[in-house]
Parts: structure tokens; C-alpha cells; sequence
């Protein structure tokens, strides 16, 4: 029987990626310091900003009222789904003159940030074992250092059995999808793959830079252009334009990890007591303050088609987008700030041994945003206690349950062992049977493994070579 041609008219929605949305969610990933750096940037190629130590929201209100300018919405969507599609930009700490801001939390290595998205992650336990051995398989820059059949090898050692490559292979893609973006690439080509697939569908030439990826990286590496542009039907001015994306990647994405991070942090927000209670603040100092510059804003006419008033004109919404930008960003890191620190209001009272359990969804869900948005909100970005200052990811921990149903956080539960090994007596220090008990008697129901665990990841010796020590 033959099949007829016919036409199908279907009904969708797409969400449509514009360049000032794009610039909205990459300004929220940024950190402090990298941030600093693009306003830096923007003030010396744009001649409508200038520093303002006076700028209010209410000058960004103002510049949007000439009529043959986009208008510009009151909020910028910065979440979803495709909030994943922004690779991540290598950040830093930076240093501060500012009383009192000492660093307490500890610089995270490539692992350990692995391992905190992992625990954030919804995985089954076979998966999640899985997951925990492709981690210890990344190298400093970010690759898997064994291949898969060595990993599999090694776990059916541990006792999985009955396990394919297949299996393997999908926790491995979904750990592609983790911070910073490439990592977990076998190779070269793969990770600059995994970057170039999380780029918007409408960057300029994509298509032709993931096919230059694909087939013809050792043509890149010897600079052959005739036959890159032979074989990818490009002119020497698109060549250029696929060779700076490409080159623009990040081939070692694991280095933007650097143990010897200083430290010394600029906070983004603040927390402090009053009489009425808690309050959390954006740092006023944290970032400099931008305006439009009021001169050169005069000067442009409506009506006026010239490429001066042009080129005015475009600099001008360009300073507009930015400002509406942090405007957005800055809204979003308070309110995700202040929900996470309303569910740890016992930890700025009484420290880590009240820190309550709390994961990426709990956020997402309460303000409404996806949980890779929280993750990218929540990384380097610092708020300032009276306990110190942290990373909002430390506020992040995976619960430990009892028979009783209750729950309590692995960071409490950490603390509370610190607790109470440091107040042992030195010549009888606790085993891990006797703190089990210990915490049984706090109502913590805990497996003595799992003592065995929090206590070797504090580096705490055991019992008997603590006893030796004293």
C-alpha cells in the first residue's frame, strides 16, 4: 500500500532565548569577583555608564520611559530548564578591607564539589555508587582518568553484579550535567562537545563548530584553514568566527578549582540581629554602582537616523539591559538568600549543631525556580554572619533519619562528633560504638559505618591512635 504526502499543522510553544535574557542568566552565575570585572568591562566600553555612588532602582525605573525604546519588563525570567544551557565561568575569591570577614568555610576542591551536587541529586543507590566511583575517577582537570570497562570492573568488585556499561553510561550522562560544564569528558573532543551543547540553538554558526569538534580538531591544532574551510563551506570571516567560539572553551574545566584560594571573601549578603529579629541584606559594598550617563543620554535625538545618534542609541539600551540585569540578579540572590537562611535560623542562634537538613528542592520549590538555578545561585556566592562568613551551599546538607522519623543533618551530626571527641578524656577517647551511643542519647539514630565515615572525612583519628596522641 503507498503512502501518501500529506501535511501536519502542529501547535507548540518555544521558549525564545534573547540576547538581554541571555545576559540576565549569565550575570547570575557570576561571582563577586567575576562580576566586578564585567562591570569593569562594561564601564570601559560603554560610554552611557558611569560609577554613581548615589545610583537608585529608581534611576533603572527612569530610563525606561522614551517610547522608541524595547521595552523592558518589570522582571527578568532567569529560570528554568534551559538555565542549564549557560556554561559555567571560572570564578574566584576575591579579598575585602572589610572588618571581620574571615572565611569559615573551607575552599572546595573539583571532588568536593562533585560530591555536594551528587548529594543534591535524586539517584537511586545502586546509581548513586556508581555516581561515587565515576567522582574519584576525575582527574585534576576534569576528565575521567579510567575508562569504563576499569570502572565497572571495580564495582563489580564491590558487589554490584549484574552490571553493564550501559548502566554506567547513564549516570555518566547524568553527571555530564554537573559543574563546571565539560567536566567527565573522556577526551578532548567530548568535552568541548558537552560545551558547545549547552550553547543556545541560535548562536551564530554552531553547527558548523560542533562539526569542527567532531572531525577536524587536528586541522584546528595545525591552523590548516584552506581545508577547515573546504570542509565546513565556510568564508575566511565565518572561519573566524567558528575558531573563536571553539577556542573560547574551556579544555581543562577542572582547573577553575584551586585549592589555594585566598582567604579573604567579599560577601554578597549580609545577616544581623536586631530587636525585631533576623535580617538579610545585599552588601551595598559588594558591588560598585552604575547610572546612565545623564550628558551623553541628552543628546540623543528620536528621529534623528545618523550613525552617531545610531551608535548612541544602541550603547543606551545596551547600559539599560545591563542595569535591569543586576537589578534581576541581585533580586533573585536576596530571595534565594533570605528562604535558605529562614530554614537555618538555628544555626546563626546555635551554630552547626542546629543546622537543619535542606536540599536544592526545598529551595526550588518554595521560590519557584529550578534546582540548577539554585545550585548556580548558591555557588560562590558568600553571605556574612556573626558565625563568619560562608558559601549559601554550606547551608546544604543531606538528612540522616531514625527510627522515630525525625531527621537531622549530616553537618549537625558532624559537628555534634566533633563535639564530642574534643570533650573526651584524653586517656579514655570515645570509639565509634560509644559516640553511636552518645548520640542515641541525643536522639540521633546513626549507624556506627556511618560515625566510622563523618569522622575519617574530618580527619579524626580513631580511638586508639587518639589515645596514643595524648
Amino acid at each position: 500500500m503507498a503512502m501518501k504526502p500529506s501535511l501536519q499543522l502542529r501547535v507548540g510553544t518555544q521558549l525564545t532565548m534573547t540576547p538581554q535574557l541571555q545576559q540576565a542568566i549569565a550575570l547570575l552565575q557570576l561571582s563577586t569577583l567575576d562580576l566586578r570585572q564585567e562591570i569593569q568591562q562594561a564601564l570601559e566600553s560603554n560610554p552611557m555608564l558611569e560609577l554613581d555612588d548615589d545610583f537608585s532602582e529608581q534611576e533603572v525605573a527612569e530610563s525606561q520611559e522614551d517610547d522608541w525604546v524595547t521595552e523592558i519588563p518589570d522582571e527578568l525570567t532567569v529560570d528554568s530548564d534551559w538555565s542549564d544551557t549557560y556554561q559555567d565561568l571560572a570564578s574566584s575569591t576575591g579579598t575585602s578591607e572589610g572588618p571581620d570577614f574571615d572565611r569559615n568555610a573551607t575552599s572546595q576542591s573539583l571532588h568536593d564539589h562533585l560530591r555536594w551536587q551528587l548529594a543534591m541529586t535524586d539517584l537511586d543507590r545502586r546509581d548513586r555508587q556508581i555516581a561515587e566511583s565515576l567522582i574519584d575517577a576525575v582527574d585534576g582537570n576534569g576528565y575521567l582518568d579510567n575508562g569504563l570497562d576499569d570502572i565497572g570492573e571495580g564495582l563489580r568488585a564491590q558487589g554490584l553484579n549484574g552490571l553493564k556499561q550501559t548502566d554506567i553510561e547513564h549516570v555518566l550522562l547524568r553527571l555530564q550535567q554537573f559543574e563546571p560544564t565539560g567536566v567527565f569528558a573522556r577526551d578532548l573532543r567530548e568535552c568541548l562537545m558537552l560545551q558547545l551543547g549547552t550553547l543556545p540553538d541560535d548562536t551564530p554558526l554552531l553547527p558548523q563548530a560542533k562539526r569542527l569538534v567532531r572531525q577536524f580538531l587536528e586541522a584546528l591544532g595545525s591552523d590548516d584553514r584552506k581545508l577547515l574551510k573546504r570542509r565546513l563551506r565556510l568564508d575566511d570571516t565565518q572561519l573566524d568566527t567558528v575558531i573563536e567560539l571553539v577556542r573560547g572553551l574551556d579544555p581543562r574545566p577542572g582547573q577553575a578549582f584551586d585549592d589555594s584560594q585566598n582567604d579573604y571573601v567579599i560577601p554578597d549578603l549580609i545577616a544581623y540581629h536586631r530587636e525585631d529579629g533576623w535580617h538579610i541584606e545585599l552588601n551595598p559594598d559588594a558591588l560598585p554602582k552604575m547610572r546612565i550617563q545623564p550628558d551623553y543620554a541628552a543628546m540623543i535625538k528620536r528621529a534623528d537616523k545618523s550613525d552617531d545618534n545610531t551608535f548612541m542609541k544602541q550603547h543606551l539600551q545596551e547600559a539599560r539591559w545591563l542595569l535591569k540585569s543586576l537589578s534581576s540578579r541581585n533580586d533573585t540572590l536576596l530571595r534565594v538568600g533570605r528562604e535558605i537562611m529562614s530554614r537555618q535560623m538555628d544555626f546563626l542562634e546555635r551554630g552547626e549543631e542546629a543546622m537543619k537538613p535542606l536540599v536544592l528542592a526545598d529551595i526550588a520549590q518554595t521560590v519557584d525556580m529550578h534546582e540548577s538555578t539554585i545550585s548556580r545561585v548558591t555557588t560562590q556566592k558568600f553571605i556574612h554572619t556573626p558565625r563568619g562568613v560562608f558559601e549559601l551551599k554550606y547551608f546544604f546538607s543531606s538528612h540522616v533519619g531514625n527510627d522515630g522519623g525525625d531527621a537531622h543533618s549530616s553537618t549537625a551530626i558532624r559537628a555534634r562528633i566533633k563535639k564530642l571527641i574534643s570533650d573526651e578524656p584524653p586517656r579514655k577517647p570515645l570509639s565509634d560504638n560509644k559516640l553511636v551511643q552518645a548520640l542515641a542519647d541525643d536522639g540521633i539514630q546513626v549507624a556506627r559505618r556511618t560515625v566510622a565515615k563523618y569522622r575519617e572525612a574530618m580527619g579524626i583519628p580513631p580511638s586508639s591512635e587518639r589515645k596514643r596522641l595524648s
